[in-house]
């Protein structure tokens, strides 16, 4: 089969400006309603349970979610679900353990809770650290997907294209803020909703609507060794830590931890992680048929002599199946999906960098509505053109794994320290600090001594640490610090402090 891709195409050039034009009317609508910080961060806490739920959703159903799994299931068999899976359990750990308490205590960002009963200045300056450590490695992933799919569609430099992504997601954040954000991702969420499930509809109707069919299929091209675990992860150990890494970092990850404060009450708050478990959930089915469907239509030499990274199976396979249109289609879908969660992830980075940082550690709480907002915007800029850079210095990596190194700092940065000050009285000022601290630092140094960096990019013989994923490690490493320094130096009112919010953090009655 012979693909159009890196070619002009005129059909996907007109989804493209048909989807942003439509955005930017969303951003124009919001921008009317954009006056104050709360509008900004939070959208004026006037966001329903559904939309919440699509919204959240749609910030997780990211560039990795779509063009990275199906890219590792379609060039790896069975094991790239185990990125689906992980994923997908750690919702029932943020509807069942800190969903509510995150709304009941906070205002803009997680580190909130945390500033609430303890010191302001470490914890937030060291949040903010966690915070946009989490938030670069996963804009890379989404920065590396628009990338390559714009270098493909519309036959730009990849350099080009990623600061054209940069560029319109700038629009996004910087006039509509959470408004605008939050309706960009309902739209895109109901659009790759729709055309997933269409791209897989006309997979299976190829295999007679039998998902069993498809799988035997693949299993005759390709061996039976596509359907069972090894291919990806094959150290038990490593695999386990990867699991470790992608549940317990749902829990930790700035942009989604924000969404909570855009409802209303604690009640909507849940209910919103139910509606986004369940769409999440569907669309992660879909996504396995996808991969299943790409290695068997479109064969995985093509896959890769496209895209190392495997990163546009999808891409390739709604052309395969569809013809040109269809691939019009899916990748302006892909592209709004993009441009939805970087949006998503630039605004949470500009909340951690002027809430926490600048309002909070810098003027002591002192700054007013104008300032703050003048620092949000400012901070949003300057996350663009980062984000802009690390896309084009990580060219050629595959979504689904970046994505995954920023779960692992989120589960080591952020969840320790979040979910033991929800839960545990004794937790003082420097043991969430150090645990913090500990672990954005042993994820990152792991990571740099891993296969990853040492072997792939850097090419070693071998590398220091053998763990692909430093989760199971960085994550034990995260609580020992903040149990063991809280141990070794308790603090009597910091616990004190913990018993008279306890009632509001659980049941939001002050």
């Amino acid at each position: 089969m012979t693909s159009s891709l890196g070619e002009p195409n005129l059909l996907a050039i007109s989804f493209f400006l048909a989807f942003i034009v439509g955005s930017l009317g969303i951003t124009v609508w919001a921008s009317r309603r954009t006056r104050t910080a709360d509008q900004f961060y939070a959208a004026g806490r006037s966001v329903t349970a559904l939309q919440n739920g699509l919204a959240l959703a749609g910030d997780y159903m990211s560039a990795a979610s779509f063009l990275g799994i199906a890219g590792l299931v379609a060039v790896s068999g069975f094991d790239g679900l185990i990125y689906s899976i992980g994923w997908l359990v750690g919702w029932p750990l943020v509807m069942f353990l800190i969903a509510e308490p995150l709304r009941n205590l906070g205002r803009y960002t997680f580190a909130d809770v945390l500033a609430a009963r303890l010191r302001q200045t470490p914890i937030r300056i060291a949040a903010a650290i966690g915070g946009l450590a989490v938030i670069c490695f996963y804009l890379i992933a989404q920065m590396v997907g628009a990338g390559n799919l714009i270098q493909l569609l519309f036959g730009l430099p990849y350099e080009v294209a990623v600061a054209i992504v940069g560029v319109v997601m700038l629009a996004y954040v910087l006039f509509g803020g959470m408004i605008a954000t939050t309706w960009v991702q309902i739209v895109k969420a109901v659009l790759l909703l729709g055309g997933a499930t269409l791209l897989a509809g006309f997979v299976l109707a190829r295999y007679n609507f039998n998902p069993l069919a498809l799988f035997a299929a693949a299993s005759e091209v390709y061996g039976t060794s596509v359907l069972g675990p090894g291919r990806l992860v094959s150290d038990p150990i490593d695999a386990v830590s990867l699991g470790l890494a992608l549940m317990l970092g749902t829990a930790g990850l700035p942009h989604i931890l924000m969404r909570f404060y855009t409802v209303p009450d604690a009640r909507t708050a849940r209910k919103s992680v139910g509606y986004a478990t369940a769409v999440i959930g569907f669309f992660y089915l879909l996504t396995f048929v996808l991969g299943f469907g790409a290695m068997l239509i479109v064969g995985r030499e093509q896959i890769t002599a496209i895209d190392a990274g495997g990163n546009m199976a999808a891409p390739l396979l709604a052309e395969a199946v569809g013809g040109t249109p269809f691939l019009g289609f899916i990748s302006a879908v892909a592209f709004a999906t993009i441009l939805a969660v970087v949006a998503g992830l630039t605004l949470s980075g500009a909340a951690t960098l002027s809430h926490d940082l600048w309002v909070n550690v810098v003027r002591g709480e002192k700054a007013d509505q104008r300032e703050q907002l003048r620092v949000a915007k400012g901070a949003t800029v300057l996350l663009a053109l980062i984000s802009i850079a690390l896309g084009i210095l990580f060219k050629g990596q595959n979504v689904a794994y970046m994505v995954g190194l920023a779960f692992a700092i989120a589960a080591s940065a952020n969840f320790p320290a979040l979910v033991l000050s929800i839960f545990w009285r004794k937790l003082t000022t420097a043991g969430a600090q150090y645990s913090m601290l500990a672990g954005t630092a042993s994820a990152l140094g792991l990571i740099y001594l891993s296969p990853t960096i040492q072997v792939d990019i850097l090419g070693n013989a071998e590398a220091w640490f053998p763990l692909r994923n430093p989760g199971i490690v960085s994550i034990s490493i995260a609580f020992a610090v903040a149990i063991g320094v809280s141990l070794l130096r308790p603090v009597p009112s910091e616990e004190q402090r913990f018993v008279e919010l306890e009632r509001q953090l659980h049941l939001g009655v002050e």
